[in-house]
């Protein structure tokens, strides 16, 4: 994934770049999940109309048809599958996975909590052997590459097995994206290994598990803090030889705390952009806020999009 030196300070662009990434190929098949409000109803019509996914609409369907008609949403070539509240919602959705008709999930106006418990629940859900989590893509404007945070949403307290996983998901996103070798640090307050920081020792064993192939396909190096993950000049003031420091496209914080401050600090001082997806469930899982913009939201349906189909090409 490329961008030029005149796209570096435009918000959004590198967001643009993933859509276009994905212009082309065929939509995915997406259980939109209980949209009752405007903004989920509508991204999931715009994330269509820009061919993207094709949206299955679960949920009260009274409700939704009222909210098309209120904010003149046009939903009369889409499905929809009636379903009593959010919970149930949830359930159908995640029934559409297992019976084949559905490639993606879309949160809509319900509790992520409602969703997920929905997709990790016995014998009816959808998990798979490796932890599930979310990576943030954030386009920060004065940045000219896409930065994967991860994770910011899912996992609280991730232990070494837990961020394996966390970094494996992000490896294979950043590969459907084209990014053929991503280069991932592993974040902690400080560069040297601390008995005292346990993330400085897990970012230790996380190292050497990616040199004997228990995590592949990227380079890794940690612990590292965050000014020398992202500025190359600062990692030589304090003198660390690395080919990741200063060069990262994936950012494994310590834990959930971590990951939402330094989201969250990148969005509103750093004016970026957040788009993001959930992994490690049999189908990726879009994720959206309230408070994101409809290029967000498709750049989030077109990370799905792309997983998808490079997830087929594999098989």
């Amino acid at each position: 994934m490329e961008s030029s030196v005149t796209q570096i300070f435009e918000q959004g662009a590198k967001h643009q770049i993933l859509i276009d990434l994905a212009k082309g190929l065929p939509p995915i098949p997406t259980a939109v999940v209980h949209p009752t409000d405007r903004y989920s109803l509508l991204g999931a019509v715009d994330a269509h109309a820009a061919n993207l996914i094709v949206p299955i609409f679960v949920g009260p369907e009274n409700k939704i048809r009222k909210v098309a008609e209120t904010e003149q949403i046009d939903i009369s070539s889409f499905t929809i599958i009636g379903a009593q509240h959010s919970h149930d919602a949830a359930d159908i959705a995640v029934s559409l996975v297992r019976e084949g008709q559905a490639e993606a999930l879309m949160k809509g106006s319900l509790h992520t909590d409602e969703l997920m418990s929905a997709v990790v629940r016995k014998n009816k859900g959808i998990p798979t052997e490796r932890r599930m989590s979310h990576i943030s893509a954030m386009d920060v404007p004065r940045l000219s590459q896409v930065l994967f945070v991860t994770d910011a949403a899912i996992n609280i307290y991730p232990d070494l097995l837990d961020k394996k996983d966390i970094i494996q998901n992000a490896i294979d996103l950043a590969h459907a994206l084209g990014i053929e070798v991503p280069k991932v640090a592993i974040l902690s307050a400080v560069e040297t290994i601390t008995p005292k920081i346990r993330s400085t020792l897990e970012a230790a064993s996380l190292c050497k598990m990616a040199e004997r192939g228990q995590i592949t396909g990227a380079l890794v190096d940690g612990p590292l803090a965050f000014d020398n993950a992202i500025s190359e000049e600062a990692a030589k003031i304090k003198g660390i030889q690395s080919v990741v420091a200063g060069h990262a496209d994936v950012f494994l914080v310590p834990d959930l705390e971590a990951g939402n401050m330094l989201v969250k600090q990148l969005t509103y001082l750093a004016d970026a952009q957040l788009a993001g997806i959930v992994l490690g469930a049999r189908v990726p899982i879009i994720l959206n806020s309230r408070s994101d913009n409809n290029l967000a939201r498709m750049a989030s349906c077109a990370l799905a999009e792309l997983y998808v189909l490079k997830r087929k090409t594999r098989l």
